[in-house]
């Protein structure tokens, strides 16, 4: 999720936050579930990156008490005064934002702090979030963002043994990089008011992430939905124990369209609130996207055309929430034309 937001005031703007209409809601067993642990785990999320682009994780190793200490210090961040918070925004792109999704008129019911996942690179917004809560925040956040690496990087080299992709850190080793340009968005989903015709208020609009990997957290709040191929619309059962994994444009352009990057959106919930962690897993500003000579050795077969990140992610800025961002870089097929003798 590449973002840039301004603060607005909620009562101003409530008449052009969207709606739509509750959607079934998936059994658990739906739902691609990978255990780390297990012998096949790399064929399991292959599959379930081909057929949903998005898949639960269990047996992750990430302690649960620091999920939910993250969780809590979050809660209690949104639960200062209007005017504290407000002091950590707008994001420039990290800080508090609120309402606002990018600058092409995308709003939700949302407030959200970003944050850099290094720590080294700091910013004047950043430091006022922290400056408004206790150091046990900041401790939080840093423990979780190296601990949900750590899983990121688990995972894609699992993605990239079930692929065949030598060496097995090809993708990991662009998050594991000193300058990766990852982040971390802790999301506040408010309580919202029941509208007519059982309409439900969109929390964040339907959009695919740029990068290569999410890795979501979410407490026990429903709202998660994620499109299928038939382009119907799914609910994702919440579970605060698990992470959700989606596959991001980047990890799409690098399999040549094999992986599908998922897109998805988040309805708010008319009788609790939900707050949601999501790492982003993003390579350096100048690293080459194209889709990997380990799986696609003839360059007349690629589907994208090659680019830096920081191509894609000033792309991805300047368009709409739910815009088909890789259509720019898609290749057109070449034709072949047979000559007249």
């Amino acid at each position: 999720m590449v973002v840039l937001s301004q603060p607005l005031a909620l009562d101003n703007h409530i008449s052009v936050i969207p709606t739509y209409k509750p959607v079934p809601v998936l059994t658990s067993h739906s739902i691609p579930v990978v255990d780390l642990t297990h012998p096949e785990a790399k064929i399991l999320m292959v599959k379930a990156c081909e057929e949903f682009g998005f898949f639960k994780v269990v047996n992750h190793g990430v302690c649960p008490d620091l999920m939910t200490r993250l969780e809590q210090e979050a809660v209690g961040f949104f639960a200062l005064p209007q005017s504290l918070k407000n002091q950590a925004g707008p994001p420039e792109p990290y800080g508090y934002g609120s309402k606002r999704i990018g600058p092409n008129g995308d709003v939700g019911w949302i407030e959200y702090i970003l944050l850099n996942a290094n720590p080294q690179l700091s910013s004047a917004k950043t430091s006022a979030v922290f400056s408004q809560s206790p150091l046990i925040f900041r401790e939080a956040v840093e423990e979780y963002m190296k601990e949900v690496k750590e899983v990121s990087c688990k995972v894609l080299e699992m993605m990239a043994e079930g692929l065949g992709i030598e060496p097995r850190d090809s993708l990991s080793k662009m998050l594991r990089d000193e300058k990766s340009d990852s982040c971390l968005r802790l999301n506040h989903y408010p309580t919202a008011e029941e509208e007519a015709e059982k309409m439900v208020k969109v929390g964040f609009g339907e959009h695919t992430d740029p990068q290569i990997i999410s890795v979501l957290r979410s407490n026990n709040t429903a709202g998660l939905q994620i499109c299928m191929r038939d382009g119907s619309w799914v609910a994702v059962p919440p579970d605060h124990s698990s992470f959700f994994i989606n596959v991001g444009d980047a990890l799409q352009v690098m399999t040549n369209g094999r992986f599908k990057s998922v897109k998805h959106r988040v309805l708010a919930d008319t009788r609790r609130s939900r707050v949601s962690m999501i790492y982003f897993g993003g390579p350096t500003l100048s690293q080459k996207i194209a889709p990997l000579p380990s799986l696609v050795p003839k360059q007349e077969d690629w589907l994208y055309k090659e680019f830096t990140w920081s191509q894609y992610k000033s792309s991805a800025y300047k368009s709409k929430l739910g815009d088909y961002r890789l259509g720019l870089f898609e290749r057109q097929p070449l034709l072949t034309h047979r000559s007249n003798v």
